[in-house]
């Protein structure tokens, strides 16, 4: 069977996107959004935090128009990755 990762979001951003450069020099934007769901079983509605990074062109456009409160539009795959921090306990993170 053949794997497939594809994400479709829409959603807000929760604050302006922060624009960086690697050590070689590529540009990298990370950035958080908020998606609203469906009303929950006690009939509110939930909203889930997703975080979001983009790289080189797409991570300049980005920086650029995109801030704090702006609708936003994500098509991209979803990745988790994972590190062990400064006490020893394994993190993990999943973004898109």
């Amino acid at each position: 069977m053949a794997a497939f990762n594809k994400v479709i979001l829409i959603g807000y951003l929760t604050d302006t996107p922060e624009l960086k450069q690697t050590q070689t020099g590529i540009s990298v934007a990370s950035f958080t959004i908020g998606v609203n769901r469906r009303y929950s079983a006690e009939g509110r509605q939930e909203t889930d935090f997703i975080n979001i990074v983009c790289w080189r062109q797409t991570a300049e456009f980005v920086a650029r128009y995109f801030t704090k409160g702006k609708p936003i539009l994500i098509c991209g795959s979803l990745q988790t990755r994972s590190w062990v921090d400064k006490d020893g306990n394994k993190r993990y993170t999943t973004e898109v």
